[in-house]
């Protein structure tokens, strides 16, 4: 029980620490996610700008897809932490045996949907020419899709009691078998597009594997997932829900935004410069790690001060970490403004991606902004996740992305008419603003929550 017990007493004890040691393990882990992920481009991109346009129309549906296993695991872990803070074990217990049910559910309805529309999807998405790439690789992605769900659930699960270290060894398995698996299968088995589609699945179903393992081979989890310990309860779905589908359509959110922006790089410049715009979000996303480690430590600490109606670890977990991410994001955001025409090259070694290096150099200068912009915002989002409140994450994600994001990279390339310059910028301004909303609802959330625990809670302690 030494090393069960010393994770619970860290989420419940001094928010700092807790994340801290919750998100070091999570950055490592998303830095592996991000990798395998570049990895993918860098090797597709040897097989030409359509091919890696293809990635580009495919990576928007597959955000869909990890954000269905993210969802329901950020509604699993939320409300687990929030039952360990209120020290009501069996709930904690069922509600992780209701997420795992919840992703098998989900996973049979979307692989059905998705698999049916493909086609449809990828002509609305304006694949043109791409789209005998999109198909190959999609079908596959998508025809194995409860691999991916289930996997976001069961690391979850493992977060929500603190548990980062086995987390983290799943994660790994899934990135350095992908890195590993991609150019044998794209260009040693010569299965071209396909390759990277089957590396992905088999790296994916490894780490399940192994997760389930540890819970139901090994069962040394502090929760307990046996069987036995389920009882169906609507309430505890519509709970993990209200964070679930949320959290969901954040993703569709964002895979919605970033096929209205490939449309207006189509008008303003052609396909090419999707492919363009997708290998530099790629090396963008990279450089949001730790924002994305911080904000997965904060759903967890915030759950569990929340549930212990602790309002001054939730105070303090919302600000520290709103704090190290901008001192992340003003050194990750200097780095890749200095090395962005170095970093370019990582796209440019064969002669048919090589003329791509100088406009994803150029590209990169604008976008470095983008990582300043987000660190406010994101941990408020992840704060409402984890004290259980989904929509409101939703509806920051909704006004700062499809709305202001798309409404001024519309205003400053068309109107303003400065070219795809002007999308690029555009997104980082509308990023700006909305998360500055975002962050000021959450000051007035944690205040209100501050004044309903003093008046309700403090007298009891006593």
């Amino acid at each position: 029980m030494g090393k069960k017990s010393k994770n619970i007493e860290m989420i419940t004890g001094d928010p700092k620490k807790a994340i801290i040691k919750l998100a070091l393990p999570m950055m490592l882990s998303m830095l592996l996610i991000m990798l395998y992920n570049l990895a993918d481009s860098v090797w597709v991109a040897g097989l030409g700008a359509d091919a890696l346009a293809a990635i580009g129309f495919i990576t928007p549906l597959f955000m869909v897809l990890i954000g269905l296993g993210n969802g329901i695991g950020a509604g699993a872990n939320s409300l687990i932490a929030r039952n360990i803070g209120a020290k009501n074990y069996e709930q904690a217990n069922n509600s992780a045996l209701h997420g795992i049910i919840l992703s098998i559910i989900v996973s049979v309805i979307f692989t059905v949907i998705i698999e049916a529309f493909m086609v449809p999807i990828l002509q609305f998405m304006g694949a043109g020419d791409t789209i005998g790439y999109a198909m190959d690789y999609s079908y596959i992605i998508f025809g194995f899709l409860f691999v991916f769900v289930y996997s976001g659930v069961a690391s979850a699960i493992f977060r929500s009691e603190g548990d980062m270290r086995r987390a983290t060894i799943a994660i790994a398995v899934t990135a350095i078998m992908n890195i590993v698996l991609d150019p044998i299968f794209i260009y040693v088995l010569n299965l071209g597009i396909s390759g990277a589609a089957w590396a992905t699945v088999i790296s994916a179903s490894l780490s399940c594997i192994v997760m389930s393992y540890w819970i139901w081979g090994k069962k040394d989890l502090y929760l307990d997932l046996s069987p036995k310990n389920f009882s169906y309860s609507s309430k505890i779905m519509l709970d993990t829900l209200q964070v679930a589908i949320p959290s969901t359509l954040e993703n569709i959110v964002f895979s919605a935004l970033a096929i209205i922006i490939n449309s207006m790089l189509v008008m303003a410049a052609g396909t090419t410069a999707v492919a363009v715009y997708t290998a530099s979000m790629r090396i963008v996303q990279l450089c949001m790690i730790p924002l994305i480690g911080l904000g997965t430590a904060v759903l967890t600490v915030a759950g569990v001060a929340y549930g212990a109606h602790n309002y001054e670890n939730l105070q303090t977990a919302h600000s520290y970490s709103i704090k190290i991410g901008f001192i992340i994001s003003i050194v990750l955001g200097a780095i890749m403004y200095v090395f962005a025409p170095q970093i370019a090259t990582m796209f440019a070694y064969t002669s048919a991606s090589s003329a791509l290096a100088p406009e994803i150099a150029k590209a990169l200068s604008v976008l470095t902004l983008f990582v300043l912009a987000i660190p406010h915002g994101m941990m408020s989002s992840m704060m409402f996740q984890g004290v259980g409140k989904g929509t409101y994450s939703l509806l920051i994600t909704l006004a700062r992305s499809l709305i202001l994001e798309s409404v001024f990279a519309y205003l400053f390339c068309f109107i303003f008419g400065w070219g795809v310059t002007g999308i690029y910028a555009g997104v980082v301004f509308g990023c700006f603003v909305g998360g500055t909303l975002g962050y000021i609802w959450a000051k007035f959330f944690i205040r209100k929550f501050k004044q309903i625990s003093i008046k309700k809670y403090k007298p009891h302690e006593e």
